[in-house]
């Protein structure tokens, strides 16, 4: 994209080069591609999202990232370390971006290149709740359907979202409260919280349900096997992603 052009939501991938579960792990195939370069097309096919960029500290990812249409930002080595925190990439990100002279970006959709499992059609739905609910951030979650919960916390274990001295069916847990958790597949975040709070949530805060197989992430080389077996159940890698 050139200077000037439109630009008011943009996605961020971080992808760094160090990776202990899978060495390489952000470009080892997935379906037949470099796994981020399924999250590049899925933002890419998002018609709500004007620029996709890869922050990366690794050349051949920043490559990999070009090859599939996404544009590179060279990320500091002091940033691409293990304590630091995917805001700082994020933030970097907007401040290249804005070095640029772009248009100022108003939100960011974060993605995680881990998180193969989503579809561009979720990002366009979420991001028209967030503009329609006027949301400052809103996060992909799976909810934890009639699922007995406990917790294990200074060597004890409790049952959390139940009493079980009173056990309740299943189907009669329906009508309690709702718990969700984070998927890490994608964030929409008001550039202006993040860059205030340091923090990818903040203000009034949405949720963007999902299966809760979409849940699933790649850490070891058995996340990557079972979340290929999705893919391909689910004929979410009929649209492959397509290098220039």
């Amino acid at each position: 994209m050139s200077p000037g052009s439109k630009m008011q939501t943009i996605a961020i991938i971080p992808a760094r080069g160090g990776s202990k579960g899978i060495p390489r792990k952000n470009i080892v195939d997935f379906c037949g591609h470099p796994l981020v370069a399924w999250t590049i097309a899925c933002c890419r096919s998002c018609r709500l999202i004007k620029g996709v960029f890869v922050s990366t500290d690794d050349p051949e990812i920043a490559a990999v990232a070009r090859r599939y249409g996404a544009e590179a930002i060279t990320r500091p080595p002091e940033l691409s370390t293990d304590a630091a925190d995917s805001e700082s990439a994020l933030i970097h990100a907007l401040d290249v971006i804005a070095s640029g002279g772009r248009n100022p970006v108003d939100v960011v959709v974060f993605l995680q290149a881990t998180s193969p499992l989503r579809e561009s059609a979720e990002l366009e739905g979420a991001l028209a709740k967030f503009e329609k609910e006027k949301l400052d951030s809103l996060f992909s979650a799976a909810e934890l359907e009639h699922r007995f919960i406990w917790r294990e916390q200074g060597g004890r274990v409790e049952s959390w979202n139940y009493d079980f001295h009173c056990r309740k069916r299943r189907q009669d847990l329906s009508g309690q409260a709702k718990y969700h958790i984070e998927t890490g597949s994608f964030y929409i975040t008001r550039a202006q919280l993040l860059r205030e709070k340091r923090n990818r949530l903040g203000g009034t805060i949405g949720i963007w349900p999902v299966p809760f197989w979409k849940s699933f992430e790649i850490d070891a080389l058995v996340d990557l096997e079972l979340c290929e077996q999705f893919m391909r159940k689910h004929q979410l890698d009929k649209f492959p992603p397509q290098s220039l």
